[in-house]
């Protein structure tokens, strides 16, 4: 006779916030809080590049892209004020800049709008890396790193699409991509903080 396996753990269920909870402690709510306005600013840029390509044959391969930013966008949200996290100071900038950005890259050309994507997305992909990485083995923050890691694999797969619409033919390539990867970079350090 066999003695009996472990049973399965119950699955874990997360307990809301109540009023009078303590805030997220400092690293997670400025994950939290960078990750809305990553999300956001993500979905004005494809706003924006729909404004001038969206009746194109790009279309509707952006309408994806975006529709999956506003799932993104729409967790953040959901967390914020259950974590008692508030957003960065920092969204109207980012509403006028991130629609620029799109519509601006689009304005060049489709394959310059997937250049565009592919060096947001690349800088996304390490930023969430790095927090997934960060929230490895904390217990308390399984939900959050699962979110995380299943969006990061969602924005491979934008880079990916950008990729294969000939982003890498867009003019000036190189310059305009270290040129988004930057301003993302910096988008990401001061929404951490502001």
């Amino acid at each position: 006779m066999t003695a009996p396996g472990p049973e399965a753990a119950p699955p874990r269920k997360r307990r809301r916030r109540l009023p009078g909870d303590p805030p997220a402690p400092a690293p997670v709510a400025r994950m939290l809080r960078v990750d809305q306005a990553g999300e956001y600013g993500a979905r004005r840029i494809y706003e924006g590049q729909l404004a001038v390509l969206g009746r194109t044959r790009s279309g509707p391969m952006l309408r994806h892209m975006w529709e999956q930013e506003k799932l993104h966008l729409q967790a953040f949200d959901d967390l914020l004020p259950e974590r008692r996290v508030r957003p960065t100071l920092l969204s109207p900038l980012w509403h006028v800049a991130g629609f620029a950005l799109g519509a601006g890259t689009a304005l060049l050309g489709s394959r310059a709008a997937m250049a565009c994507t592919v060096a947001v997305e690349e800088t996304i992909d390490r930023h969430y890396a790095a927090q997934a990485e960060a929230l490895e083995g904390r217990s308390e923050e399984v939900d959050l790193r699962d979110t995380i890691e299943r969006f990061r694999a969602e924005e491979l797969e934008h880079r990916d699409t950008a990729l294969a619409n000939e982003a890498e033919l867009a003019p000036a390539y190189p310059l305009l991509s270290a040129a988004v990867r930057a301003g993302s970079r910096a988008a990401i350090w001061l929404s951490e903080r502001l």
